[in-house]
């Protein structure tokens, strides 16, 4: 029995994850179910991606991750198994799962050809990924319910490290696409109009500073001390992020 980590945009309110926990309970009782993250950013798998392949290293080393940020759910995207190391993911060929493949020593790609008895044209998350999900977890072999993959998946194509605002946080703190790999501790981090020095925690800062940080996932990060660097610096996802020169700093 492996654990089911789940990964959506489905967000935190409303009936759409409580329905995804509800059909896993359903095909498979007792199997332990995580809640990674429900507040992906909706409707952008390529942010969605870099978010994904930061916390996977965080999961059971046997985990089935669902991953779902799937605006073009009912259309031509196909449905995807990948094996990434020991663990499973299940969810759609739209670069999602890209950098993970990409950064797995041993990896398998399936396209998922079971079909359940109902399929809503909208809900792919609750009436097949989560039923494939499940049958994982309990021991089902992909081959039952995949073929291997026979053309290239979307993102493989898309850098190591994204440039770019990935994530905001409950606090306002912006998380990019840029691995620790790529900082430096001297260099500047420019957004929008301000050029933002690097800093190792909060501590090493006075109340209101604007700094950069490396955070707990190995990605680069944007923060104001105590208070919501989002509303102060005027950032939003998919803003671009560039090393630079100092300037202007808060």
């Amino acid at each position: 029995m492996r654990p089911i980590c789940l990964f959506t945009d489905f967000g935190t309110t409303g009936p759409y994850v409580g329905q995804v926990k509800a059909a896993l309970h359903v095909h498979a009782p007792g199997v332990p179910v995580i809640d990674l993250m429900a507040d992906a950013p909706a409707f952008d798998p390529m942010a969605s991606a870099y978010l994904l392949a930061a916390l996977l290293p965080q999961m059971p080393a046997d985990a089935v991750i669902m991953a779902v940020v799937d605006p073009g759910v009912g259309g031509a995207r196909l449905p995807l198994i990948v094996q990434a190391d020991g663990r499973f993911l299940v969810g759609p060929d739209n670069g999602l799962l890209a950098l993970v493949l990409r950064g797995a020593a041993n990896s398998r790609v399936w396209a998922i050809t079971w079909q359940p008895r109902t399929l809503s044209a909208t809900f792919h998350g609750r009436d097949l990924f989560a039923p494939v999900a499940a049958a994982l977890a309990t021991g089902t072999c992909p081959d039952d319910l995949a073929a291997p993959l026979s053309q290239g998946m979307v993102g493989a194509d898309w850098p190591d490290d994204l440039a770019r605002i990935v994530y905001i946080d409950p606090y306002g703190n912006a998380m990019t696409g840029l691995r620790q790999s790529c900082a430096l501790a001297d260099q500047f981090l420019r957004v929008g109009d301000y050029t933002l020095p690097s800093a190792r925690t909060y501590s090493d800062t006075v109340p209101g500073a604007g700094f950069w940080y490396v955070n707990s996932i190995g990605l680069v990060e944007i923060s104001v001390n105590r208070g919501h660097a989002a509303r102060q610096l005027t950032l939003n996802v998919g803003d671009v992020v560039v090393w630079g020169e100092k300037n202007v700093s808060v």
